[in-house]
């Protein structure tokens, strides 16, 4: 094998040389390559010393390829072409195995993470990117497969969207704040409570306001209140007992089944809206990233099932 590599030459004189013999000329070659013509010129020398035989004729303003030099171009130029199109599968597949899911922190953060051993077991060959920001990202532009939107699918004509969850609307506390505090049991009796406010930097989101009437009360905000930009941290604040907050029942449904948070208010706003998984029309899905979606519709499907069977 030792002597096997010195019998090759480097693979960056090969690729010089590829480019200058195609070019049958080394400025225009070294402006290809991002290299000097020198460089250019010394590498084709070093790769003729290597093989003991000329490669190029030199002219006046050009250079020609020699005999020897033709058939020692038309190997390198096929090698070279398979190298690279055998690189350009493994990355593809690389791509197909790797697959971006674009949707908010608090989505990635409430619905996905507590999902993802599920995930794992269900779809073991699948490597899932999730990509947050406080914007829905154009999936086309950014070259992303999969997104999770909130709205109404008209809006997004460049888009496929299946149901993922219905928008519903509903008030928590912690059992901390209800034992210090009592349990409100109306929207009347929410509205007297302190309050944590969600303040959207840029998604249009349903508030206080929306969801009182919705109820039908009259509410004026009073005192001083918390408001935070960051859903995942309104969730946190209501956790640690400093309020009551909305509560998306998509997101909220796993911590109050297991009790971390606790429905008050008797009162659902059911907005007519919902959130659907999305992929672009104009390009089809592979077959990793097709997967993953009808998992994310399955899992949203199992999600609407369980609240219609609970009491």
């Amino acid at each position: 094998m030792s002597s096997f590599r010195r019998l090759l030459p480097s693979a960056t004189s090969l690729i010089v040389f590829e480019a200058a013999g195609r070019h049958e000329n080394f400025t225009r070659a070294a402006q290809e390559l991002g290299m000097s013509q020198a460089a250019v010129s010394y590498a084709v020398r070093g790769l003729e010393a290597q093989l003991g035989v000329p490669l190029f004729h030199r002219l006046h303003r050009s250079v020609e390829l020699t005999e020897v030099g033709e058939r020692f171009h038309a190997d390198v130029s096929a090698g070279l072409a398979r190298i690279q199109k055998s690189a350009e599968d493994i990355r593809a597949k690389g791509r197909e195995v790797n697959v971006t899911l674009a949707a908010s922190t608090a989505f990635a953060s409430m619905w996905m993470l507590p999902r993802l051993a599920r995930m794992r077991a269900d779809l073991p060959e699948v490597d899932l990117r999730i990509q947050t920001g406080v914007r829905d990202l154009e999936l086309e532009e950014e070259q992303i497969p999969l997104g999770i939107r909130g709205g109404d699918p008209a809006d997004w004509p460049r888009y496929h969207a299946a149901l993922l969850s219905p928008e519903i609307i509903g008030a928590v506390a912690s059992p901390a704040f209800i034992e210090a505090h009592g349990f409100p049991s109306t929207p009347e009796e929410v509205a007297r409570h302190r309050l944590i406010w969600l303040e959207e930097p840029v998604r249009v989101a349903c508030d206080w306001p929306d969801w009182f009437a919705s109820a039908g009360v009259a509410y004026a905000p009073h005192g001083r209140r918390l408001a935070i930009n960051d859903y995942v941290l309104v969730i946190q604040a209501v956790l640690a007992g400093d309020g009551i907050a909305l509560s998306w029942k998509h997101l909220t449904g796993l911590q109050i089944r297991s009790g971390a948070l606790v429905p008050v208010g008797n009162h659902l706003l059911d907005t007519g809206k919902a959130f659907y998984v999305v992929w672009p029309r104009g390009r089809e899905l592979n077959a990793h990233a097709a997967r993953v979606r009808d998992w994310l519709l399955q899992e949203g499907q199992r999600d609407r099932d369980d609240a219609t069977a609970a009491p």
